[in-house]
């Protein structure tokens, strides 16, 4: 027989389950306010957006409150082809290998992608900083055609005045390719960029903002008509992914954030910089 003091039997634990419980219902209750604004922030994402609204949380005990009150929402899957590469246009070398970007205007990358609706398909057309992940240039078209993918560049040229040489990288589209489009680039002093054949992935930075997109915003907000895209995509380019979502491929800063660190810190630079 072993002998043990009575205190081993009735000794109280340190935090009662009902204790536990309302601390967890408190959790689930900031985690879905992080939702409320971010719905597919995963728990690593969650715990930094936690901490920055002054709430220090480890990673297990969020990973076991989203998984016990099923904090995460259904993906849907759709896909539709944006990419018409059947055409007699000059095609370029990709130029984003063994690159290393050390500040913004350096490369950027370009790319389209369907929003559906009620009634069919609405398209955008986006520009990405390669180094901090802004969006800078975009826009939103009834047409998938190169106009649509001219106002985007028009945009990001007006906004951002690059300098001669900064990459343009896109996919072997027509819209991209286009003499109308290529003079642009050209008169700007871009160099241009397309990905390899058969290899999308080389322009995997602007496909993981529209994976971003579609599951954060489009599939959740159930468009229905064409001023539905027009009224609220915007607000989520500008206001949510630009200001207010974190990425964890810029040590959880915001693409604003770290563009405006860099303005007060240029030695921020090579410490974000980016081997291609």
């Amino acid at each position: 027989m072993i002998e043990l003091s009575p205190s081993t039997y009735y000794y109280p634990p340190v935090r009662s389950r009902e204790a536990r419980e309302r601390e967890d219902a408190s959790l689930r209750d900031a985690i879905e306010a992080v939702q409320a604004d971010f719905p597919k922030a995963g728990y690593r994402t969650v715990q930094c957006y936690l901490r920055r609204r002054g709430r220090s949380v480890g990673e297990r005990r969020i990973r076991r409150v989203m998984k016990q009150f099923s904090l995460h929402a259904e993906i849907k899957r759709a896909f539709i082809h944006t990419t018409d590469s059947n055409h007699a246009h000059r095609v370029y070398p990709n130029r984003l290998p063994g690159c290393r970007l050390t500040g913004i205007n350096r490369a950027w990358a370009a790319d389209l992608t369907y929003i559906r609706i009620g009634n069919g398909f609405v398209y955008l057309a986006v520009i990405l900083d390669l180094f901090s992940r802004r969006v800078i240039g975009w826009a939103i078209s009834k047409h998938i055609d190169a106009e649509l993918a001219l106002s985007a560049l028009r945009q990001a040229l007006a906004t951002r005045e690059p300098p001669p040489g900064c990459i343009h990288h896109s996919d072997r589209g027509v819209q991209y390719l286009c003499n109308d489009y290529v003079a642009l680039l050209n008169a700007h002093g871009l160099q241009i960029s397309n990905s390899a054949k058969g290899n999308p992935y080389h322009n995997a930075f602007v496909e993981s903002f529209m994976k971003t997109l579609k599951q954060e915003e489009v599939y959740l907000a159930n468009y229905e008509t064409y001023l539905d895209v027009l009224e609220n995509l915007p607000t989520f380019i500008e206001e949510v992914y630009n200001e207010k979502r974190v990425h964890s491929g810029i040590d959880y800063f915001t693409p604003s954030e770290l563009e405006e660190g860099i303005k007060t810190d240029p030695s921020l630079a090579s410490r974000f910089a980016l081997q291609l």
